[in-house]
């Protein structure tokens, strides 16, 4: 194996000039790539969407609208009841994003929650990218070219290009080389305090950002150290730096438990908390197949060699396609015969590491090709431990993608070290990287017209029907198939227009079977009303008793205004506007216009 790049000797000017030539082009090129893949948006963030994810990227334009407000108006940044009136939501057991909330709060107020989430977004990928650049050069591979590969494919890994349909959380994959940086420092003697620390904090902020995407990093680091420091060959090793590391990690519980005091509290004793999710395991686990798959997101995919193995388009968590997994298989080989004992250990780390987060990520039951077995696999038997059952199993692969970055990274490393004697040998290799990559390169995300928020919100008018800190909704109630009241509400915020506060909302919340949680809070007869007519485009049969009981749903909510926009969005399906007018006007009685949209008023009980 190549010298690490701190043992090189000597380095000239020329390799530095070259060096620093080649770190330009990575960056170069990652934001080349991010502005690529998110290209649909850029045209207007305002009024265009992610055509796949609306829902998501929704909520997260409000956590960005909410987090800022909550921050310059001295409120709770981790517990609100601005929606799901009147119990609010526990927003440390949702992935609230506070620190991108309150870092980018600025540029919120400035040009508005949706071009905030989009330069977020695009940032995330390009950041990703440089963070495993920086790791993978300085730390892991002498060769910049080698640390280029693998940087830019775990960035623009399918999972992570997936995943750009709107999940701030878990395209923030800058985080994880930083981790790896600060577990791996604490092994240096006299830097227990000052690595503690380091790390401390960045657990926090991986924390507020991506919780999820922080216990599968700490999940698999701890793998990988433990085969590790298992390894004849590095037990002595492993040994010697114990003291050292276990005093780090003394240092990094403790700051990270007290920047994490209150959220962890909230999380796991707070208010509105519950166990597992509001996603089915079932459903959220990758297919066997998926693995050998191409996304839809690539040139692949724009061939025609996607498939649609994962249960949404959001979650191609592997999808790495036959000729990627033979490479990685070359790769390992390719390394195992020219590594030393001491090497041996770090790829023996790998490959049990990238093997039991592949299986785990099948779920509870193995499926094939989109067929469900009853062979019981290793996540039925954790799904019903804390913690780990609130883990969608599916995204457990996306600790396989930078296993096999690593792979590719050090295979390049060590073929520009000892290319092959033969040039038939070389222009194999060549090959075989270029076609397992190639087809995987990324291509825009999906995107379409927004409905613009009504003038109705953005005049203010709504002020006039509203008491300060009262509380509107729109129609249908908003939940995770109708976004619009919490995109109403993040521009109310953003602009300073002043609180209004909604029922339900799109979150995740208690009310699920056997205490676990659910997304959106549990319906009730005026919003199932309403619902059923936007879905089927038929009144339902309203009754005196239907009549009382939405009445008194609105009371319970403390509904002054319900409003109806002339063109409702639907995240998964058109929304039939005129059957949840005259539901609504069943229900309530002749709406007024006002602006551009149809607003009853409720009296009080």
């Amino acid at each position: 194996m190549p010298s690490s790049p701190s043992l090189v000797t000597g380095p000239s000017t020329a390799p530095a000039v070259r060096n620093r030539r080649a770190d330009l082009l990575l960056v170069l090129a990652a934001v080349a790539l991010a502005l690529w893949v998110t290209s649909g948006m850029w045209r207007d963030p305002n009024t265009r969407m992610i055509t796949v994810n609306s829902s998501d990227q929704a909520l997260f334009e409000w956590l960005l609208a909410f987090g800022g407000h909550a921050v310059t108006h001295g409120e709770n940044p981790l517990f609100t009841h601005l929606i799901n009136v009147p119990d609010g939501v526990n927003l440390a057991v949702n992935t609230s994003i506070t620190a991108y909330a309150v870092v980018f709060a600025p540029l919120t107020y400035l040009i508005g929650p949706p071009a905030t989430f989009l330069v977020i977004l695009t940032l995330n990928l390009a950041a990703t990218a440089v963070a495993w650049y920086w790791l993978l050069s300085r730390y892991l591979v002498a060769s910049r070219l080698a640390a280029g590969v693998g940087a830019l494919f775990i960035a623009y890994c399918p999972a992570m290009v997936s995943h750009a349909n709107a999940h701030l959380n878990w395209t923030a994959g800058w985080l994880v080389p930083l981790l790896i940086w600060g577990v791996l420092r604490l092994r240096r003697p006299g830097r227990a305090i000052a690595g503690g620390v380091v790390l401390g904090v960045l657990v926090a902020v991986a924390f507020s950002i991506a919780a999820e995407g922080l216990f599968f990093t700490a999940l698999a680091i701890a793998l990988f150290l433990l085969v590790w420091a298992l390894h004849p060959a590095r037990r002595a090793e492993a040994r010697a730096a114990l003291p050292s590391f276990l005093r780090g990690l003394g240092v990094t519980a403790l700051v990270s438990g007290v920047l994490l005091a209150y959220p962890l509290w909230l999380h796991f004793a707070g208010p509105q908390r519950f166990h597992g999710t509001g996603f089915d395991p079932m459903i959220h686990s990758e297919d066997i197949a998926a693995y050998g798959s191409y996304p839809r997101r690539s040139l692949a995919g724009w061939a025609g060699l996607g498939t649609s193995l994962a249960p949404n388009p959001t979650e191609e968590n592997s999808f790495f396609g036959i000729p990627l997994l033979l490479l990685a298989v070359a790769c390992f080989v390719l390394l195992w015969r020219r590594a030393d004992r001491a090497f041996r250990a770090t790829l023996t780390a790998l490959g049990v590491t990238a093997v039991v987060f592949a299986v785990l990520s099948w779920g509870p039951t193995a499926k094939w090709n989109g067929r469900r077995t009853d062979q019981l696999l290793p996540f039925g038997v954790l799904d019903n431990l804390p913690v780990i059952n609130a883990a969608l199993p599916s995204r457990l692969a996306l600790v396989v993608a930078p296993v096999i970055g690593l792979l590719l990274a050090y295979a390049v490393d060590t073929l520009r070290a000892r290319p092959p004697r033969h040039r038939s040998t070389q222009l194999a290799w060549a090959i075989g990287f270029a076609a397992a990559l190639l087809p995987l390169l990324p291509t825009p995300l999906l995107t379409s017209v927004r409905e613009p928020v009504p003038a109705f919100i953005t005049s203010g008018a709504w002020q006039r029907y509203v008491s300060p800190g009262g509380v509107l909704t729109p129609l249908p109630l908003t939940v995770d198939l109708y976004p619009d009241g919490q995109r109403w509400q993040a521009y109310a915020l953003a602009h300073r227009q002043g609180e209004f506060r909604i029922p339900a909302g799109f979150f995740l919340g208690p009310g699920g079977p056997d205490g676990r949680g659910r997304i959106g809070p549990v319906p009730r007869t005026f919003s199932a009303l309403v619902d059923q007519a936007g879905r089927t485009g038929l009144v339902p049969i309203i009754t005196d008793g239907s009549i009382r009981e939405s009445r008194a749903d609105l009371h319970y909510w403390g509904v002054e205004t319900v409003v109806l926009t002339d063109r409702v969005h639907g995240a998964k399906f058109d929304v039939d506007e005129e059957a949840v007018r005259r539901t609504a006007t069943a229900l309530l009685g002749p709406p007024e216009r006002v602006e551009d949209v149809w607003v009853w008023r409720v009296p009080p009980p």
